[in-house]
């Protein structure tokens, strides 16, 4: 298999991990999350590479979930380079669901953990039919420059309420907060 086959195989399991058969024919979300692959993960926050390194990590679960974990270093040569902002957010949200939120009785939520990220920095109507490249830009670009609202809306975790400027809290504590305030 060829590198071009390996990048794509990689995006559509990552699409499929948060997309799964949520949406209809007519809806779907590629150029948004393909935007986000293209976007390098900035991390304003020392704390925050560990999100990065989530990210990256998701390579090798790739090429364990699809058989090609004897191949690690050819795939992992493959998908070379930073982690991307969708890496980022859909590890997170697996670590969300499988670290934190397990809860068989409701199935798997790492679709909703990852879109419920997406609405909150304001990506949610940017459907294939709806998308605009150099917004969608900008909307990222507020997040990873930390210039969101103080409560999170525009980041990935708007908490209603909060006392502490949440653009100068890491991304997992900011996690650990918002999960506090939904249960």
């Amino acid at each position: 298999m060829d590198k071009n086959n390996i990048i794509n195989e990689y995006f559509e399991w990552m699409t499929n991990i948060v997309c799964g058969k949520r949406f209809s024919g007519k809806m779907t979300y590629k150029k948004l999350l393909s935007c986000l692959h293209m976007i390098t993960f900035r991390c304003e926050m020392r704390s925050d590479e560990n999100r990065a390194e989530d990210g990256v990590d998701l390579r090798w679960r790739f090429a364990v979930d699809t058989g090609g974990e004897n191949q690690n270093d050819w795939i992992r040569d493959c998908l070379e380079g930073p982690c991307s902002v969708l890496e980022m957010m859909v590890a997170l949200a697996i670590r969300i669901e499988e670290t934190i939120m397990d809860n068989p009785a409701l199935g798997d939520r790492t679709g909703q953990w990852f879109w419920g990220m997406i609405t909150t920095m304001g990506l949610g109507s940017m459907s294939d039919n709806n998308f605009d490249k150099k917004s969608a830009g900008n909307i990222v670009n507020t997040f990873l420059d930390r210039q969101y609202k103080s409560d999170g809306d525009g980041g990935l975790f708007r908490i209603r309420g909060v006392d502490v400027d949440l653009t100068k809290v890491d991304i997992w504590t900011q996690l650990c907060w918002y999960l506090d305030s939904i249960s």
